[in-house]
């Protein structure tokens, strides 16, 4: 008779040592001392907290799998009763952000997502700095209702984007990459980076600042968002391109081949089936009821179920496709994990510690410059994650607090925050999720990359918080 040994169960040697460090982490800040005025189940909460957010920033194991260890470990340890720790599951901005996935699946789906690159392309196409902004535009309609800038970028706009490319003969090479394909690919996605910080459901982490700042008794609505970011957005939208095309042009000017074929393929996807308009009309409805909901009193979280209740009786998405989203259900968890954590970390007193050790290091300037080094270092110190979530997830909430303590509006705060939340992104090939994506197809050296996203980002500090800050004085927020 044959022997049948068990397989062998290893972890690659790759992933044992960010795991150690990830554990290692966790417990030596398990073990010290709390500081003075730290209550103990909060210094446990923050050692699995911590121990958390380098695991997502390490990646020994799926994001979503290191959060569920962290929610086991809370409840494990008896730091939080296991109620506690799963209440993050019950959040209503976390199943916002979910449906908001399941609903970007009609876009790719039904094809209307690149039907809307396509239009652009013909109406702008015609040089390469129209070709620039027709992508980019094509992003900003879609950005409300699709939550992954992964998903948009990846998924809808590049492909556009390397279709035109490769039509100019422009590929990946030091040869024909500065033909138009290597502006392109920085401008789409400086610009992917911009329509992410302009909603709320533009980009995964947006809605988890939202529920941080929550936390902290500032209410952040999908209309209060949009309105405060429509300015600045707009002119870094219109500037970024611009300033891209003559810092680093390309050698093709004039894309009349681009309109031909922006034109061939609508021509070729032939005029607008059912299931688009039945997306369509929803995509309008939900933003109508996004933007006024509050005044009508239809919660965000109500009104994005609804559109996905109208798609899944309407067959534009089946079960399937929403079983099939597997970024949602991913989301579902981290999202859940992080915000349990988070709100408790407050509720027990650690952030008001904090918050308050920090501003009696800035406490004796004006609100406006020590609110200035805080943000500054919020966004510069993005040069160490990969993930805006991780980001958020350990340095937005206690910023926010300090920022509020040394006398900062606290929707200003609030907002600010949320909004170098993506703006940061722009600087390194590695720093969001769609940035691998784009960096990954070869058209721009990383030198390029690196130099041109330093220098986007202080064009957008200086709008943001220039032409922002007379903005939202205008609008009374402080």
């Amino acid at each position: 008779m044959q022997d049948h040994a068990s397989p062998k169960v290893t972890l690659p040697h790759a992933k044992t040592i960010p795991l150690l460090v990830t554990v290692a982490v966790g417990l030596i800040i398990w073990f010290l001392p709390p500081p003075e005025g730290v209550a103990i189940e909060a210094w446990h909460l923050l050692a699995i907290f911590v121990a958390t957010i380098v695991g997502i920033i390490l990646k020994p194991l799926p994001m979503g799998a290191i959060a569920m260890l962290g929610i086991a470990t809370t409840a494990l340890t008896a730091t939080l009763n296991i109620q506690d720790a799963l209440s993050g599951f019950g959040n209503s901005t976390i199943w916002l952000i979910v449906v908001a996935f399941f609903i970007s699946r009609g876009f790719i789906k039904t094809g209307l997502g690149i039907r809307i690159a396509y239009l652009f392309m013909l109406l702008l196409g015609k040089k390469s700095l129209g070709v620039a902004y027709g992508l980019i535009a094509a992003d900003l309609v879609l950005a409300p209702a699709i939550p992954s800038n992964t998903a948009r970028g990846g998924g809808v706009i590049y492909p556009v984007l390397a279709s035109i490319a490769k039509a100019y003969g422009s590929e990946p090479d030091e040869t024909t990459s500065r033909k138009i394909g290597a502006f392109l690919t920085l401008a789409s996605f400086q610009g992917l980076v911009i329509t992410g910080a302009m909603f709320l459901t533009a980009m995964a982490a947006n809605p988890l600042a939202a529920q941080l700042a929550g936390e902290q008794g500032v209410n952040i609505t999908w209309s209060s968002w949009a309105t405060a970011a429509i300015v600045p957005g707009v002119l870094s939208l219109l500037a970024v391109p611009f300033l891209i095309y003559r810092i680093f042009p390309p050698e093709i000017k004039k894309t009349p081949v681009a309109v031909k074929l922006a034109q061939d393929k609508l021509n070729e996807m032939g005029c607008m089936k059912l299931s688009e308009w039945i997306m369509l009309g929803a995509f309008v409805s939900l933003l109508i009821l996004w933007i006024s909901g509050e005044m009508i009193g239809i919660n965000a979280t109500v009104t994005g179920l609804t559109g996905l209740g109208i798609l899944l009786l309407s067959g534009v998405l089946t079960w399937k496709d929403v079983l099939d989203e597997k970024g949602a259900w991913d989301t579902l968890v981290w999202f859940a994990a992080l915000v349990m954590m988070a709100s408790y970390l407050n509720e027990l007193g650690l952030i008001s510690w904090f918050s308050e050790l920090i501003s009696g290091m800035v406490g004796d300037q004006v609100w406006i410059s020590a609110f200035l080094i805080l943000s500054l270092v919020y966004f510069y110190s993005h040069y160490f994650f990969a993930s805006n979530t991780a980001h958020v997830s350990s340095m937005y909430a206690p910023f926010l607090a300090v920022a509020i303590a040394v006398g900062t509006p606290p929707v200003v705060a609030a907002l600010v925050l949320a909004f170098f939340s993506n703006l940061f992104s722009s600087m390194t090939h590695y720093g969001t999720g769609p940035a691998p994506v784009y960096f990954g197809y070869g058209y721009v050296q990383m030198n390029d990359w690196w130099r041109i996203g330093l220098i986007i980002s202080v064009v957008n500090i200086i709008i943001w918080l220039g032409i922002g800050g007379m903005w939202w004085k205008v609008l009374g927020l402080w």
